[in-house]
């Protein structure tokens, strides 16, 4: 897995799989939050993402108030989303 910070923008490549992949995310995003309260997580052809990830996310988006849009690359991915109820919290979309 790669990631590259662009402003407010967060691009992941590769799948997300790990603890390391993780706290890379968690590193990046928190870096973005600190200057921004909305951010665009592009995750580009991940087929999942980790329920660490996933918890976070969800902490970010209820209890801080980040507006997070996530632009998911692969279809899998976005069901898998739907089936957790989570494209209205995410503001998730297909790229």
């Amino acid at each position: 897995m790669e990631i590259s910070i662009e402003s407010s923008s967060i691009t992941i490549t590769g799948n997300i799989k790990s603890i390391s992949d993780f706290q890379e995310i968690k590193q990046g995003v928190d870096s973005v939050i600190a200057n921004s309260s909305s951010i665009i997580l592009n995750i580009v052809d991940s087929l999942s993402i980790t329920s660490s990830i996933i918890g976070y996310l969800n902490k970010l988006v209820l209890k801080d108030n980040i507006d997070i849009h996530m632009n998911v690359g692969d279809e899998q991915l976005l069901h898998l989303l739907d089936d957790l109820n989570l494209i209205s919290t995410f503001k998730a979309k297909r790229a």
